[in-house]
């Protein structure tokens, strides 16, 4: 169902977006060039997410041809053992029947070793491309870090940093590092959904977490903005020890 899922070409072409926007309004900043490697990743995490709902061929292929060998031997035990029905008793039995045992559970063992081999595989690559997606989010929050809408009413200092948004264009700003923490958890998301092994699933959720609170930390400097307004501030002295706010 196409409302039940979570569509990766959506994805892309919404990060895509964002990206244009963000060239268009902050054109040669870094936030742009995090957009343009966010976009990168969306389409390796795209194309590898959709590659983990496949099965790996290679292994599939051994497991096949195990199953094959396992029949093929039970096949010709249970034709090349001649016994006497009529003197049929337990040892009989035991000669027909452990050699039979030791097959199964070879080829158990085989199956189920190469089961997990797929799994854990599969879980690898998920999860290199979660840590990347990780490292992102921080990116993306090393961008706003500085970006707060009352630093222009507080004197500047020796180490304060350029003020070189301010108004509209820096909630602008902060609004766009905020779509695109949400965005990066929706490419966890992708995994999540592709994916069902228990690590992938809990890896999406710590990275949808992650972009959950940093996007919160954006939205309170953003709701700041009504309260900061430079017509509600009085003037600041050099070395204040109180600001006071007229209501």
């Amino acid at each position: 169902m196409p409302y039940r899922s979570l569509s990766a070409d959506h994805v892309i072409v919404t990060i895509e977006k964002l990206q244009s926007r963000i060239a268009e309004r902050f054109p040669g900043s870094g936030l742009e060039r995090v957009a343009s490697e966010l976009s990168e990743v969306a389409k390796r995490c795209a194309e590898e997410s959709e590659r983990l709902r496949e099965p790996v061929t290679p292994i599939r292929l051994s497991v096949y041809t195990i199953w094959t060998i396992g029949t093929f031997a039970l096949g010709w035990i249970a034709l090349t053992l001649h016994f006497d029905v009529a003197k049929f008793d337990a040892a009989s039995l035991v000669q027909v029947l452990e050699p039979a045992m030791n097959i199964a559970v070879l080829v158990g063992l085989g199956v189920m070793t190469l089961g997990r081999l797929e799994e854990r595989w599969k879980r690898a690559k998920a999860l290199d491309y979660l840590h990347e997606l990780r490292s992102i989010a921080h990116v993306v929050d090393m961008h706003q870090l500085t970006k707060d809408p009352y630093r222009r009413l507080l004197p500047t200092t020796a180490s304060s940093p350029n003020v070189s948004l301010e108004g509209p264009l820096l909630e602008r700003y902060l609004d766009y590092c905020s779509e695109m923490l949400s965005l990066t958890g929706k490419l966890a998301a992708l995994f999540a959904q592709s994916c069902r092994d228990s690590e992938v699933v809990a890896g999406a959720g710590d990275i949808e977490q992650l972009t959950t609170a940093l996007s919160r930390k954006i939205w309170q400097k953003i709701m700041a903005f009504s309260r900061y307004d430079a017509a509600s501030v009085t003037e600041i002295p050099a070395n204040p020890t109180k600001i006071q706010l007229t209501s």
